[in-house]
């Protein structure tokens, strides 16, 4: 063989050398592992809609928290249902289509956890205390429980199903104070709009109402009310149609980003 022959032999086979580190690379770069892992990431990410079923306590604190996760997840939508707890968990059980459910209590959230309908167990994410909701100004004067029965005040409260109804039952039992209401209502936002509409003098309502009612009533503070604060807990739902958003909601609500928003809202933290 010719020095020629033996150069052009040692050029070749360092080309080829190069040529299969570089496919070795390519190949370790497009193995099926690393196509599964990106995919696994990507679908990782939440997208899509989400239904939450929140207690109607939480509509200013949770439509907030909504826009935020719409707003950190490009190409999600946060559809809520807001209600009494006891009305939205007679729905999630009869069918209706919900991936989060966040209730005012832990009796209502039982109505659901009992039929099966959550994934693993819901967890309290905040607490929420009464107040007594008048006109601004207090006009009748009104600072206990025990003024709530003055002759002519017309006093509503939460239906006795729902978790703030329930609360107040247990704060008017503390108190010792009897009570004959001029209606019940099916959530606390109805109770507080009766005042607002000058329709009722008074009502039992969470302290996070009557600082989302912006003005419009004023909060009287009670001692009975430490005898009847609610834990909320929220739950991913069994038959969620959107698990994976579904899951980052309720991370989020947890985080502390999360924790501020509610707690600027007048929430205790649980």
């Amino acid at each position: 063989m010719t020095i020629r022959s033996v150069r052009r032999t040692r050029r070749m086979l360092q080309v080829t050398g190069t040529g299969a580190v570089a496919l070795m690379a390519l190949s370790a770069c497009s193995s099926p592992g690393s196509d599964s892992a990106a995919s696994a990431s990507s679908s990782s990410k939440p997208s899509g809609e989400v239904t939450v079923f929140a207690a109607a306590s939480l509509k200013e604190s949770f439509t907030a928290l909504g826009r935020k996760f719409e707003k950190d997840h490009p190409g999600t939508k946060v559809t809520f249902s807001f209600g009494g707890s006891d009305t939205l968990a007679a729905s999630i059980t009869g069918g209706a289509p919900a991936d989060v459910f966040a209730a005012a209590g832990p009796k209502t959230m039982k109505i659901v956890t009992d039929k099966g309908g959550t994934a693993g167990t819901p967890t309290t994410f905040v607490r929420n205390q009464l107040e007594i909701a008048t006109l601004p100004g207090n006009p009748d004067k009104l600072a206990s429980l025990k003024d709530l029965t003055k002759s002519g005040l017309k006093v509503v409260l939460c239906d006795k199903t729902v978790p703030c109804g329930a609360a107040a039952q247990k704060a008017l039992t503390a108190g010792g104070v009897k009570l004959t209401p001029v209606s019940y209502e099916e959530d606390v936002k109805s109770a507080l709009n009766k005042v607002v509409l000058k329709e009722a003098d008074a009502a039992l309502v969470y302290r996070t109402d009557v600082k989302a009612a912006d003005g419009k009533v004023q909060g009287v503070d009670f001692p009975e009310s430490a005898k009847a604060v609610n834990d909320y807990p929220i739950a991913l739902l069994k038959n969620a149609r959107n698990a994976e958003a579904a899951k980052a909601f309720i991370a989020l609500v947890q985080s502390p980003e999360g924790q501020q928003v509610l707690t600027e809202a007048g929430f205790l933290k649980p």
